[in-house]
């Protein structure tokens, strides 16, 4: 059954309206790119702490430990973007999103990741509510793609002078990139 993400946090945000409630939300973010959209989109509805956590790169807040993503993607170094290793990837920045949204009494988690059309928002959003039942804090559902939020970031990089690649950042997804460019040029 495909579910419509973007529906589901249309009925969450509904139901704040009504309640004139504003939740507290630990967003984890990918990049400064993905966050512009989404915190212009959320800012309105909910009080935003970001969270820049991305093991698969280095200069992040969380902990950088290389050799512990090299040991969670071991024998996944080939898969395509998309692939068994990006979704071992989603779980461990949602896991420590998470954890620190339990920790810090936060009522809700969730991620800039869905913003993409290169990341799979149905994998996300069920890791999602997997770590909500095992945490006990709130995953905001998201497909932040939907009404043009992939093309808004676009447009608000470019505004703001953010840089934006065209790989996810970790070194499996340059090397694809480097591939395909290549491939390309030898067209």
């Amino acid at each position: 059954m495909n579910i419509n993400y973007q529906k589901e946090l249309d009925k969450i945000i509904e139901q704040l309206k009504i309640a004139g409630k504003i939740p507290t939300l630990l967003l984890h973010s990918c990049c400064a790119p993905c966050s512009s959209y989404v915190l212009e989109y959320l800012s309105e509805y909910f009080s935003i702490t970001i969270f820049y956590y991305n093991p698969n790169i280095t200069d992040s807040e969380g902990d950088y430990n290389p050799k512990e993503f090299y040991t969670l993607t071991k024998g996944l170094e080939e898969e395509p973007e998309g692939g068994a290793r990006c979704i071992k990837c989603y779980y461990k920045r949602l896991e420590e999103t998470a954890k620190i949204a339990k920790k810090l009494n936060f009522d809700y988690f969730t991620t800039t990741l869905t913003l993409s059309p290169y990341k799979k928002s149905d994998k996300l959003n069920q890791i999602g509510s997997f770590l909500e039942e095992k945490y006990k804090v709130s995953y905001l559902h998201s497909d932040f793609k939907k009404k043009n939020g992939y093309k808004k970031s676009i447009e608000l990089s470019k505004l703001y002078h953010l840089y934006r690649q065209d790989y996810c950042g970790c070194i499996y997804s340059k090397r694809e990139k480097q591939k395909k460019e290549v491939e390309v040029a030898r067209n």
